[in-house]
């Protein structure tokens, strides 16, 4: 029976697209958003998944079909690489729709090329539960069933907010959820499982602007921190702290070299590395620049405080003290975010508090403290250690009032996946055979 076909879950994202069947904890497929092009034969190749894409083959660039607010701009980029999300780790691929067939070597290069169309549907048996950004426009949502229903040809097919999943994966139905991924933070009102769109605010100062402040830091420190990425470095020698490195760096002929942007790809997943294992958010009370109850400066107190150590690819490596704080400062104060050419300071609309308090100011007042009480975090960037402490004490101070309550899960896959883990919840439920949209029902799929 059609009923007893688990259905997929799909939840794209600027940085990954995470994708699994209804009812399991996490996701089996997380694959990158990036994509990479090749030259072959006067076009060009596109490459998808982690073992094709960071393989420095010759000319690659790299792209991303999604826009840093979490919308496709992309759909033909986007829909190959769902389908690849999707087929490569959870579904066999159909015979009329096959990973691409070349000589051995080639396919060693090649392993992950996409080919023409498919004449088959890839999806035929199985529903769909799609996630989508709390501000998707309605030609968005158009174009998401229309991939679902004609290109995939699924049985059933639902759009579910990624705010009301990540709420239901913290077992909540009402919530404030701030969401800190890698483009943008989301604060969305969630109130009966419903968003509250005049509340839903963005903000760019996420995980890729802590990386940005990073790039920053290292190029004006003294002497600059190296940035060399893994696929240029063939040996290291162990070097003290703050000693130059010791290495034999790879070479590349310039008319067959990889492009700047897959050399920035590398250099996001070394920064993302020093995020997990160094980067640390001020937990207050007080920002790091402000002073303590004992008279002193906050920086002073960092600086007091054991350093964490961190070694660069190719050898160099540093005990890093005050400088870990200094990345994410910005997310909260702005007045504290490094600045450089062409990186002005953000405006102060835009930090976390301000976001939160724009977010508030647009829902009635009194379901305000209800949410107030029920605040989920969720997103990868939010990880980073000391962040959700931050978070109460900067709410705590505008909102002494009503009772602060934080839901931050500390598992790190519930934390990155809470959207993805919402959405399996919400398609292994016995109701959701009653609500999804039949093959038939699009036109009133997009009244919704």
């Amino acid at each position: 029976m059609q009923n007893e076909i688990s259905a997929l879950v799909l939840d794209p994202g600027y940085s990954t697209t995470r994708a699994g069947f209804a009812g399991e904890d996490v996701p089996k497929s997380v694959v990158p958003s990036f994509y990479g092009i090749v030259p072959s034969n006067g076009g060009s190749k596109y490459i998808y998944g982690d073992n094709a894409l960071h393989n420095p083959l010759p000319q690659i660039s790299v792209a991303n079909p999604m826009a840093k607010d979490g919308t496709v701009e992309d759909w033909d980029i986007a829909t190959s690489l769902w389908e690849y999300a999707i087929t490569s780790r959870l579904t066999n691929p159909r015979p009329g729709n096959p990973m691409v067939k070349l000589d051995p070597k080639e396919a060693e290069m090649y392993d992950h090329m996409v080919v023409t169309e498919s004449q088959e549907k890839p999806l035929e048996e199985n529903p769909l539960l799609l996630t989508e950004t709390g501000w998707n426009s309605g030609k968005g949502r158009e174009k998401g069933i229309e991939i679902a229903m004609e290109n995939w040809g699924c049985p059933a097919y639902w759009l579910a907010r990624n705010g009301v999943c990540a709420a239901f994966a913290a077992g909540k139905a009402s919530a404030l959820v701030i969401d800190v991924g890698a483009s943008s933070i989301s604060i969305t009102p969630v109130h009966d499982g419903l968003i509250l769109r005049k509340g839903v605010v963005r903000s760019p100062l996420a995980g890729n602007f802590v990386s940005d402040q990073l790039r920053l830091l290292f190029s004006t420190s003294t002497p600059p921190v190296p940035l060399i990425p893994h696929y240029l470095v063939t040996s290291k020698t162990p070097v003290d702290a703050g000693a130059p490195a010791v290495a034999t760096y790879r070479s590349f002929d310039p008319k067959t070299a990889p492009s700047p942007s897959f050399r920035r790809l590398q250099e996001e997943r070394l920064l993302t590395e020093f995020k997990e294992s160094v980067v640390q958010v001020w937990p207050g009370p007080g920002r790091l620049s402000g002073q303590n109850s004992l008279g002193g400066t906050n920086e002073e107190a960092a600086r007091a405080q054991q350093g964490r150590p961190f070694e660069m690819p190719d050898g160099w490596n540093q005990m890093f003290g005050t400088e870990r704080y200094r990345a994410a400062e910005g997310i909260f104060d702005v007045k504290a975010a490094i600045t450089g050419e062409g990186s002005p300071a953000p405006p102060q609309s835009q930090s976390l508090l301000a976001s939160i308090k724009a977010s508030l100011g647009q829902v009635d007042v009194d379901i305000r403290p209800h949410l107030l009480s029920n605040v989920v975090v969720t997103g990868g960037a939010s990880l980073m250690q000391g962040f959700t402490e931050r978070l109460n004490q900067e709410l705590m101070d505008p909102y002494s009032g009503p009772r602060v309550r934080i839901s931050a899960p500390g598992n790190m896959y519930e934390r990155k996946y809470a959207s993805w883990i919402g959405g399996s919840i919400l398609a292994s439920l016995g109701t959701f055979h009653q609500v999804r949209i039949p093959g038939m029902g699009i036109p009133t799929a997009l009244k919704r």
